[in-house]
This record gives structure tokens, sequence and C-alpha cells, in this order.
């Protein structure tokens, strides 16, 4: 969504603040305006200014739908399933996920003895001080956890090396006009 959309909610709704991850309720009645829905996620600002994100759970709140995902009839391999869940995963403020912004710098998926699988996930953040580093590290807990047989996760922010704009796809700069 590249359009601003102002909207009054439904029903009563929790959301997360962004950048500081604490939640809080939005009463029904209340005036957001959408500001992106990506990667199963509304991002909105409230009539008092603040940045908050909802859930997809709660489209519904919002007067929305969220697209359901297609699934091709090939099946996938664990590894395809966990880079198709990290594609998902977005920074409420950039309208370009966390794998073509070029922050996962590494996951890992381990058979653990019982069949079931760990994945270890390294990423980083556009910026040292950016605040979203707890949300999104949340954000890929969750999205993960959800995969089939998936048992543990390993979710660590790294700061180094330092991420800069090459390490972006060349899909994630035109989207974002640098090319």
């Amino acid at each position: 969504m590249h359009e601003r959309e102002n909207v009054q909610l439904t029903r009563n709704v929790e959301v997360v603040v962004i950048p500081d991850g604490y939640k809080m309720d939005l009463e029904k009645g209340a005036h957001v305006t959408i500001t992106q829905s990506l990667g199963g996620s509304f991002t909105v600002t409230t009539d008092r200014g603040y940045m908050v994100r909802i859930d997809g759970k709660d489209a519904d709140a919002l007067g929305k739908e969220l697209d359901p995902r297609t699934e091709n009839q090939a099946p996938k391999t664990i590894e395809e399933k966990v880079w198709e869940e990290l594609k998902t995963c977005y920074d409420p403020e950039i309208p370009v996920d966390i794998v073509n912004l070029g922050l996962v710098y590494s996951c890992n998926v381990v058979t653990l003895e019982n069949g079931k699988y760990k994945i270890d996930v390294r990423f980083t953040l556009t910026a040292p001080g950016c605040g979203m580093g707890d949300i999104l590290k949340s954000d890929i807990e969750s999205k993960l956890l959800n995969i089939d047989n998936v048992e543990m996760i390993d979710v660590e922010i790294v700061l180094d090396p330092p991420w800069d704009q090459t390490k972006m796809s060349e899909e994630a700069k035109l989207k974002l006009g640098l090319i």
C-alpha cells in the first residue's frame, strides 16, 4: 500500500507502539491513518500522533482483509519456507522486506534429534540506534514459529559488519528510488 487511508476502528484492538515495542489498546471508533500494509500487518498513525503496528489477524478492525497467501503446488523445503516467512517481515517505516533490504546476515536450519527444526537467524538494523530491533526480532520469531515442525528459534541482532545500502537487492533499490 502506497497511499495513506483514513479509517475508523470497528472494534477495540491491541497494537504495538513503534519503535518502543510496548502494547496498548485502541478503542472502537478511534480514527487512524493506514500508512503501510505489508508482511501481514498494518502500520498506522493514531489521531494522537502515535505510530503503531496492527497485526493482520486484526485487519477486520480496520475494515480490511489481508490477501491470502497463494501456495504453489510443489512442496517446499524447510529452508524455502523460512526464507519465504522472512520476506514477510518489514520495518514499519520502510516498504521493503528485511531480506531484500539486506538485513538478514545469516539463517541456518538445524534438524533436531526428534526430527523437528531449530532456526538460527542473525540480522542487523539499518542504523545502530534504530529502535525497531526488538519489534523486528519479535516479528521474525513469531512468523518462524508458525512453520510446521519448527520447535526452536534463536534470533540475534548483530551490528558488525554495519549495514549499508550495498547490501540491498536491486529490487529494493528500485522500490526505494535509489536506481
